[in-house]
């Protein structure tokens, strides 16, 4: 029996698809906040459990029987995420999993400037402490990649911060390798990580998006005030534009500069690039 927590987004829900094409239904279960939106899980022989980390009591039920349990990391900047998260660590201990995997990020290292990192980082020292088997999905940022380059469509030009390196990475395919492992083609102990094949900076995306278009992208680099007073203009909060500040700090640090072959291993081919991924944007 696997479980898998937050079934209901993206990357959850699209872990549970690739996993119902490899192994039985009646071996997945799901543990939600919503049991009703999960029904078209149900439907197909999925077990729908109702469990959220704020409710141990509730999670150790839905992580009953489980062999393993996926633990798809929350987001919320208000809650104490790393509280939350030792909850559902702690609860599938008491109901006697076997191995706990974990959505972390591409790196969750000492010293990295995006603020989420703590978070994935003591909640990775919760599992080491845990006593039971773990793995921790160091995953590359996987946001679509109109979040983040901006309106260049339309402007024809990408006006970002300063930024470094990254394996811009498809969703789709971190869940399928994140399936394969859940279905025992593959074991992996404690963090590993999984990005697209190659790192590419804003400059590259200029260069690739004008040979796509067929016309000129620049890309002009915004001191980091600036954005982040053109966010707040914008409706964005100042915590938020701030948040999202740290992320391209810690990109021109380098802390995601390097793209892993762990990806392609698993998913018997090459993940979707940046450059492709951005051609199927253009064409939709």
């Amino acid at each position: 029996m696997i479980v898998v927590t937050g079934a209901t987004g993206g990357l959850g829900g699209a872990t549970v698809e690739h996993l119902l094409k490899r192994i039985p239904a009646d071996r997945i279960a799901v543990s939600v906040r919503d049991a009703a939106k999960a029904q078209h899980l149900a439907d197909r022989g999925v077990r729908v459990r109702q469990g959220s980390y704020e409710d141990p009591a509730a999670l150790r039920d839905s992580f009953a029987d489980a062999e393993q349990v996926l633990l798809v990391s929350g987001n919320d900047p208000a809650a104490d995420m790393v509280s939350l998260h030792r909850n559902a660590v702690e609860a599938a201990v008491v109901a006697g999993v076997r191995r706990i995997l974990y959505t972390s990020q591409q790196g969750a290292l000492p010293g990295n400037p995006y603020r989420p990192s703590d978070i994935h980082l003591a909640t990775e020292a919760i599992l080491g402490d845990s006593g039971v088997a773990w793995t921790a999905l160091r995953n590359g940022a996987y946001g679509p990649l109109d979040q983040v380059l901006g309106p260049w469509q339309r402007t024809g030009v990408i006006a970002q911060p300063e930024d470094g390196p990254v394996p811009y990475t498809d969703r789709a395919d971190i869940a399928e390798a994140t399936a394969v492992i859940l279905a025992g083609d593959r074991f992996c102990d404690g963090p590993v990580t999984l990005t697209a094949p190659t790192a590419v900076t804003f400059d590259d995306f200029t260069e690739i998006a004008s040979d796509l278009t067929g016309r000129t992208v620049k890309r002009i680099v915004l001191d980091d005030e600036q954005w982040v007073a053109d966010q707040i203009a914008v409706g964005v909060p100042e915590q938020t534009a701030r948040l999202i500040l740290t992320w391209y700090q810690a990109a021109r640090a380098g802390y995601f500069a390097e793209a892993d072959p762990l990806m392609a291993e698993l998913l018997g081919r090459e993940p979707r690039t940046a450059a492709e991924r951005l051609a199927a944007h253009i064409a939709a």
